[in-house]
């Protein structure tokens, strides 16, 4: 197959959430003395935030969810699991973990390296990503891979998400690819792979755990790096 454009998730794909996010949290422990509120750890928080907002972003990808709760809840439903009182600074710490978070630069582990060798190769490469578009930019800029991406489609341009069809058949109109011509790269089953499958673009589950499915993408890899081996 002779592939010209490859269409990238974002985090958890190349931006390594868990870490950024952990630093975020991290300050968020220490600035607002969580351990006086009878949270014993920043990691026991973390772990928990991590769990809920993972939870939460599932329910948004099955389309059961509006951003706008997330954004408003999580820190809420974290601290009613972790048997603080709820009050309403709870929404300080959401806006401060919103302004925090697309500053941290972290990617996952071979990220850049790819990035650069299907560059040098001659690849377009495109970010479909279902975050807003101005946190999404600051991500990208903080990393140092803004300069990798032709076109950065996102839910607000697309006015669809992964996986809606529209979202991708959006990205392939701006490209003026022919979908043969295309790949999807994500960590998301139901998001990106089954979503890119819907427009009959072949696809690479980056998937790290080895979990099994009824279906099956293009290529199933457990590293970026072996991206490589396929294109």
């Amino acid at each position: 197959m002779n592939y010209k454009h490859i269409f990238f998730d974002l985090d958890h794909t190349l931006w390594d959430f868990e870490r950024n996010s952990s630093e975020s949290l991290d300050e968020i422990f220490t600035n607002w003395s969580l351990h006086q509120h009878g949270i014993t750890s920043a990691q026991h928080f973390i772990q928990c935030f991590l769990r809920i907002n993972t939870s939460l972003w599932d329910a948004f990808d099955r389309g059961t969810l509006h951003h706008a709760y997330i954004r408003e809840n999580r820190f809420r439903l974290v601290f009613e699991e972790l048997g603080v009182p709820c009050h309403d600074e709870h929404l300080a710490i959401g806006a401060y973990y919103l302004q925090s978070l697309p500053t941290k630069k972290n990617l996952l582990e071979g990220a850049m390296e790819i990035l650069n060798h299907l560059t040098f190769l001659g690849y377009e490469l495109h970010i479909i990503t279902n975050g807003f578009d101005e946190i999404q930019a600051q991500k990208i800029a903080s990393a140092g891979i803004s300069h990798f991406f032709r076109n950065v489609v996102t839910f607000e341009t697309a006015k669809a998400k992964k996986p809606d069809p529209r979202i991708f058949q959006y990205a392939l109109k701006i490209t003026q690819a022919a979908v043969s011509e295309c790949m999807m790269v994500g960590d998301n089953w139901i998001a990106d792979i089954m979503g890119a499958k819907k427009v009959g673009m072949d696809t690479v589950y980056l998937n790290p755990a080895g979990l099994k499915f009824d279906d099956a993408p293009t290529y199933d890899i457990r590293h970026l790096n072996e991206l490589r081996e396929i294109l």
